[in-house]
């Protein structure tokens, strides 16, 4: 099943090399496979995923250990950002 898997901000050096610039990666992935279960094989720091989004709606923390993702879902991940 494929998806596409977006990293914003410090997230895209987790990226392979020729996605770094792009920010996103073409994912082939289970069809069970969780959004914990990205984070995990991608190595995230836990603390650096922050906000969670699948098709534009919002994954609470609670909920991204078993959300499961579904052929042509867009995963896009930011690290917390401060800024003024």
């Amino acid at each position: 099943m494929n998806i596409t898997f977006k990293l914003f901000a410090s997230l895209t050096d987790y990226l392979p090399a020729e996605a770094k610039y792009t920010n996103l990666v073409a994912l082939d992935i289970a069809p069970d496979t969780t959004i914990g279960q990205l984070v995990e094989q991608y190595r995230l720091p836990a603390k650096q995923v922050h906000l969670v989004l699948v098709n534009g709606h919002y994954i609470a923390p609670e909920q991204r250990a078993s959300k499961t993702l579904t052929e042509g879902d867009v995963l896009a991940i930011w690290p917390p950002i401060a800024g003024g």
